[in-house]
């Protein structure tokens, strides 16, 4: 994930003549190292734009208007003012880049990056390997997650018999294995208790339809289902932290995991798809968040998700990485972000030393955990069998912390992420393989964090203020990737197939499913003399309204119907955007229509609308019959 410096210049001091000449010379002599930093590593036809916050709605109305045949909107995480496009008029990422940059209502644009899984078995050359196929429960008759002194056991006979709910941890990954036995035992998979299953309905309005367990955002379904064995792996370990998952029965579990899927099989996403599965996650209760992945390059989009998830009082956990290399120097992101609730994990091993493969970082990296050759759940095949295996990384040490931070939220609720991380790190036990390699110079210990988050319970709620438009370093990424067991992909560029490999007919396939085509703005009336008379009568309505964009459905209120199309009051609209399906109740309940349309700003009346397109005329004569008895406006 890389972002041009071209794109901090562009927000500071695009309006200064020397800033200008400073671009054009960046930009000349850099051309060639931007074709060859960013070839093979980011989708060759999309981008990612923020628009400004000090930007009207209307003013952005107009900006996306302009984008008409040039770029078609995918996703949008509406109150991050973020969205994500594909490019549409043949033109390459840097072009569209170069174009979009100096708008006066965007605030930065960057390539959608690739991710990718690397190997999931590292080898610690300073402790025996202790293998990775899947391995029988009777292989360690009594659970441990690994063989550290961090007290996993101990801390189970101290915890509370918590009255809230289980603290939701977020496993952002390659999904988790819905049908394996530890999780659907224990109960430990999120429900969004909000949906009725199979309805094909959003019943929460959320945006997403039947989003029981969580979301794919990778093939943007509502299964969140592993195919990889990573992110089940990870799951296995933070659920494990609460209790024996080599139990028979499992007992009910003390953390929920919520599935949210945005790797493939062949280990490919997206930045993108990353950035939409935490705005998810913060939006639907998870208080926890697990990233066991991340890259060589500054993300701006990344890092707003990530402080979005901060200014919701959510922990964010990262691996550090798993080259060996020192994160201060050479950066990892999203490990690498300084947002005050985001940890960054190291791996070391049963002896406390540092893992030979661990990323480390005196100023950057915050904490050890173990994360070599740990037992958890992996992918069962749907067999119904309960399938563990060994796997290493910072991948593995990561999910650790994240299972101990929802434990700190069990006992003390009302905490922010900010206090919980300090709860971790003060309590943390001081290891001389690790003092000069993290902030913290300790490895995690479980049973002092616990122990100290039940003094925390009649503490208020409290975070310093943090802007991320401050202080983080942007420029142009180096080659080379890969975080906890995560890396840039390695082929398609430019000239790729598309996401992960994907045929440009698959990605076409996905996205005419998706959230295609992009919102279109126009102005409905003109201020001109003779131009501001309606074509259509208009008339009160106060009536239910259910809108389809894709495979998602809002339910709203309609404000104003004629023949010519509806207006509504929902802002979280905007976040559907295209063409949509709406079907409208009559005025007093007992008919309804269903019509298409597409979404307009009007400029006159300062407002959002959906503008009927090719309605059939028995569907308009409904409408004209419903406006006999209402008010005109």
């Amino acid at each position: 994930m890389h972002v041009s410096r071209r794109n901090k210049f562009s927000i500071v001091d695009r309006q200064t003549v020397i800033g200008i000449l400073f671009f054009a010379i960046v930009l000349f002599i850099s051309s060639s190292a931007y074709a060859q930093v960013y070839n093979e590593e980011f989708v060759s036809d999309e981008i990612i734009i923020k628009l400004k916050d000090k930007s009207t709605s209307s003013n952005n109305a107009k900006f996306l208007s302009k984008l008409q045949g040039k770029l078609s909107l995918k996703s949008t995480m509406g109150k991050l003012n973020i969205h994500h496009f594909k490019i549409t008029n043949g033109k390459s990422v840097s072009e569209v880049i170069n174009e979009y940059q100096a708008d006066p209502n965007v605030e930065y644009v960057e390539p959608n990056y690739k991710l990718r899984i690397i190997d999931g078995n590292q080898v610690d050359s300073q402790a025996s390997a202790q293998g990775s196929g899947n391995v029988t429960a009777q292989a360690i008759p009594t659970y441990q997650q690994n063989f550290a002194q961090v007290k996993v056991n101990e801390t189970w006979q101290v915890m509370s018999a918590s009255s809230s709910d289980a603290p939701i941890v977020a496993v952002i990954d390659t999904g988790v294995d819905l049908q394996h036995p530890v999780f659907v035992q224990s109960n430990a998979l999120w429900v969004n208790s909000g949906e009725i299953p199979g309805n094909g309905m959003d019943d929460d309005g959320n945006g997403f339809v039947d989003d029981i367990n969580g979301w794919n955002f990778n093939a943007r379904t509502n299964n969140p289902q592993d195919d990889d064995n990573h992110g089940t792996h990870v799951a296995g370990i933070i659920l494990g932290v609460g209790q024996d998952i080599l139990a028979d029965p499992v007992a009910v579990a003390k953390i929920r995991i919520m599935a949210l899927k945005f790797l493939s099989a062949d280990g490919s996403g997206s930045t993108a798809d990353a950035i939409n599965a935490i705005y998810y996650a913060v939006n639907n209760g998870a208080q926890v968040i697990n990233n066991s992945w991340g890259g060589a390059g500054f993300s701006q989009s990344l890092l707003d998700a990530i402080s979005y998830a901060y200014n919701h009082k959510v922990t964010v956990v990262n691996a550090a990485g798993n080259y060996s290399s020192n994160n201060d120097t050479t950066a990892m992101y999203p490990s690498n972000y300084a947002v005050p609730s985001a940890i960054s994990v190291a791996a070391t091993n049963d002896w406390d030393t540092l893992a030979s493969f661990s990323n480390y970082g005196k100023s950057t990296v915050n904490i050890a955990s173990p994360g070599v050759g740990i037992y958890s759940t992996v992918w069962s095949g749907n067999t119904g069998l309960h399938s563990f295996g060994f796997m290493s990384g910072t991948s593995m040490a990561a999910p650790f912390i994240s299972g101990v931070a929802a434990l700190v939220y069990r006992e003390a609720p009302q905490l922010t992420g900010y206090q919980v991380k300090n709860i971790i790190l003060n309590t943390a036990k001081p290891i001389s393989s690790v003092s000069a390699k993290t902030t913290s110079g300790s490895r995690v210990d479980v049973l002092q964090a616990i122990s100290g988050a039940q003094l925390e319970v009649g503490t208020l709620a409290a975070q310093p203020a943090y802007n991320t438009s401050g202080g983080e370093k942007r420029s142009l990424a180096s080659a080379g990737g890969g975080c906890g067991l995560v890396k840039y992909i390695a082929s398609g560029g430019e000239g790729g197939s598309g996401l992960g490999g994907m045929s440009s007919e698959g990605l076409a396939l996905v996205i005419s499913f998706s959230l295609l085509p992009f919102i279109v703005w126009q102005i409905v009336m003109q201020k001109a003399t003779g131009r501001n008379r309606r074509k259509h009568e208009r008339f009160a309505m106060n009536s239910e309204v259910k809108i389809k964009a894709g495979d998602r459905e809002l339910t709203g209120r309609i404000n104003t119907i004629s023949t010519g199309g509806a207006s509504f009051n929902v802002d979280e609209m905007l976040d559907k955007g295209g063409i949509v399906t709406m079907s409208i109740a009559s005025p007093d309940g007992k008919e309804q229509v269903q019509v298409e349309g597409q979404v307009v700003w009007s400029e006159q009346n300062k407002s959002y609308g959906v503008q009927f397109a090719n309605a059939k005329e028995s569907t308009l004569d409904r409408i004209r019959n419903w406006s006999t008895n209402l008010i005109k406006t």
